[in-house]
């Protein structure tokens, strides 16, 4: 609008009359591209998204709508304030709430009342006066193209690209790599599980020495290591953002995890020893024959039982053999180098082993199968009944 004025300064009460109209500008600032999908994605994985904005309450309906922000109640600033932190609390547990025209100090006051309630609490922020909330809430968010230093200093994370997806997408990563360092730990469990069981079960039978110090060493470094570092690139899950959060007390090893681990290990234990005992005999070759059985066998149940720790929650078959290629790529090195210590007159010396025939290998897989064969059973089980 404009108004031709000839006067001196005046009060701007007096000066905005009297305009003439030369056009209406709409200024829109929609939700950026992806954070829908992503809003979807963190609801399906369990994750509470409540919108906290300084907008008016029309504007905040409309960008909550937008992006499918669940809202069965809407509260400004001044409405919180006149609840209690008890009343808070209960709406925050009752309704999904959206919370319109607030200041800084009422986020403050949402991240207590979540956090009083049992939640862990992610806020994000990037004025100096965020501060507070971000140093109060669980994860700290800060935005790191428009926010203050001050913000990014009182944060855990700092977004570089300031986008809700990036958070999301964290999430995944870190529910991955939690995930992974689950199988790597119980799968090195497991496997020392099953050389503990068989080393003290022939000490407890009074036999001669199953496993030379070198074998342990090998099995240790060249197996379990190569095999559990490939475990730790595992992709993602395809249900990783469809399971709840988990417990912040959650163990890594839990008493659920612990009995097929147990179970597992018993067996390759016993297998190693039965392995030893039957085909030892009064000479020093037969001595030598049933070591190496054992050797190969335990090796052998390492590297297949592997491929059952790929996943947690579902069979093999779900996730796709090959999509660990570095599994593959750790699976074939480690089958060569133990045909290597087997077949090769250095090696040979140097682990004490002796060469197998075709037979030999035969026994071995029949005994290893089994084990990878019912443990993968037992997922199948459970993951049909989840399912149901």
């Amino acid at each position: 609008a404009r108004r031709e004025w000839t006067g001196e300064a005046a009060d701007p009460d007096e000066v905005e009359n009297e305009l003439t109209l030369l056009g209406i500008v709409g200024i829109l600032d929609p939700p950026r591209e992806g954070a829908e999908a992503a809003v979807r994605s963190a609801h399906a994985a369990g994750i509470r998204v409540i919108m906290i904005t300084g907008d008016a309450m029309p504007t905040a309906r409309a960008i909550a709508a937008r992006v499918h922000v669940p809202t069965t109640r809407a509260l400004t600033g001044p409405q919180v304030d006149a609840l209690t932190d008890d009343e808070l609390r209960g709406v925050l547990c009752a309704d999904d709430v959206l919370f319109a025209r607030t200041a800084p100090e009422h986020k403050l006051r949402i991240v207590r009342a979540l956090q009083a309630s049992g939640h862990v609490v992610g806020m994000t922020g990037d004025g100096v006066n965020d501060a507070p909330a971000l140093e109060q809430a669980d994860i700290g968010i800060a935005m790191g193209r428009r926010g203050t230093d001050v913000a990014k200093g009182a944060a855990d994370i700092v977004l570089s690209d300031d986008d809700f997806a990036s958070i999301v997408g964290a999430i995944e990563e870190g529910r991955r790599q939690y995930d992974n360092i689950q199988k790597f730990v119980r799968f090195l469990l497991a496997t020392n599980v099953g050389e503990v069981v068989a080393i003290c079960g022939n000490l407890v039978v009074g036999g001669p020495l199953i496993l030379v110090p070198a074998q342990i060493l090998w099995m240790n470094l060249v197996t379990d290591g190569v095999s559990a570092i490939a475990l730790g690139i595992e992709p993602a899950e395809r249900d990783v953002m469809h399971r709840p959060p988990r417990s912040v007390d959650s163990k890594i090893v839990d008493g659920s995890a612990a009995i097929p681990m147990l179970v597992l290990g018993t067996y390759m234990g016993l297998m190693t020893l039965a392995l030893f005992e039957t085909h030892r005999g009064p000479s020093a070759a037969s001595h030598a024959h049933a070591q190496t059985m054992a050797f190969a066998g335990m090796i052998l149940a390492e590297t297949l039982v592997v491929f059952n720790f790929r996943t947690l929650h579902a069979p093999l078959w779900s996730i796709g053999l090959f999509s660990n290629p570095w599994l593959i790529v750790a699976w074939t090195a480690t089958i060569g180098l133990q045909l290597a210590a087997i077949y090769t007159e250095p090696m040979q010396k140097l682990l004490h082993t002796v060469p197998l025939s075709a037979q030999d290998w035969m026994t071995l897989l029949s005994c290893v199968a089994p084990a990878v064969i019912l443990f993968e059973l037992a997922k199948f089980l459970r993951w049909r009944r989840k399912a149901r």
